[in-house]
């Protein structure tokens, strides 16, 4: 009797046990908080494109994941207040002309097309076609996704390679660095928002987790901006790298397109005439710091 008693409770704190593990597997995958939930998130998709970066001679010094530096520099340091900025013309507009390789399909061109005349409706930013500037973004398929920061002068490659990159979120990402962006979870007052875990780090890519001393222009931090890494970002054991604070559970690095936030930047860093650029989104948590 009392062997029959053991086994039966040991049999329903079993199923006990199961059914909590169901239900927080549930909660979680409901949450995204799932390794395979970041399949389709900007830093994995930067990852697996950006696999063989580097390899080829003419790539340039590539850090914090896809973000290319001019040779001799040792990091990617915002630049919009040493005057990289793309210069506004006189109707209040910012003129940046593009050209696309050949390279790419008559759906891959109208894709990243797109993706460049996605910035028109909101911001005063015009990417235009290519007609004898000097300086423009000059858009390849390399070996991987990256960008410079900012106008760095003459023919700057824009790398969206036609394995991985043909996306619209990474489009726009890779453009809001050439505008002037970096990564949102390099913020300078990222650390009261996430929690990095370099002990979940792969070895040597910690850099890429590197605080900036960035200018945030009165804007909050912004798990949805288009320029956020996810959850694994380069995870060398299938466990988080970044986690929001205070809630855990907050989904990071999903975004398909730019964010409210992302566009409120742009709007202010290049002082576009339009009301989007004085409206401010609402902070997402209380006691935040915006520099």
């Amino acid at each position: 009797m009392i062997l029959q008693t053991a086994v039966l409770s040991a049999l329903l704190c079993s199923v006990h046990t199961f059914t909590l593990q169901t239900s927080f597997e549930k909660n979680e995958e409901n949450l995204g908080n799932t390794i395979e939930d970041d399949d389709f998130s900007i830093s994995t998709l930067l990852e697996k494109a950006n696999a063989n970066v580097g390899k080829n001679f003419d790539d340039p010094l590539v850090l914090f994941g896809d973000i290319a530096v001019p040779t001799g520099l040792q990091n990617a340091d915002p630049c919009t207040a040493r005057g990289c900025l793309w210069p506004k013309a006189t109707d209040g507009n910012v003129y940046v002309p593009y050209r696309i390789s050949n390279q790419y399909s008559r759906r891959e061109r109208n894709e990243i097309i797109q993706g460049l005349r996605s910035f028109a409706p909101s911001t005063c930013i015009r990417f235009t076609p290519l007609n004898g500037q000097s300086d423009f973004v000059d858009i390849q398929s390399r070996s991987g996704c990256f960008s410079f920061v900012g106008r760095r002068g003459r023919a700057q490659v824009v790398s969206l390679s036609r394995q991985g990159c043909v996306f619209r979120q990474i489009i726009q990402h890779e453009l809001l660095h050439a505008l002037g962006f970096n990564h949102e979870q390099t913020r300078s007052d990222r650390d009261q928002n996430v929690r990095i875990l370099l002990e979940n780090v792969i070895p040597g890519m910690e850099f890429n987790f590197r605080k900036i001393d960035t200018r945030n222009l009165g804007t909050p931090y912004d798990y949805n901006s288009v320029m956020h890494y996810g959850r694994f970002a380069f995870s060398r054991n299938r466990q988080p790298t970044i986690i929001p604070i205070p809630n855990a559970n907050v989904t990071i690095g999903r975004a398909t397109q730019m964010s409210a936030t992302d566009i409120l930047r742009v709007n202010r860093l290049y002082r576009c005439n339009t009301t989007a650029a004085m409206r401010a989104p609402k902070p997402v948590q209380r006691n935040q710091v915006f520099y």
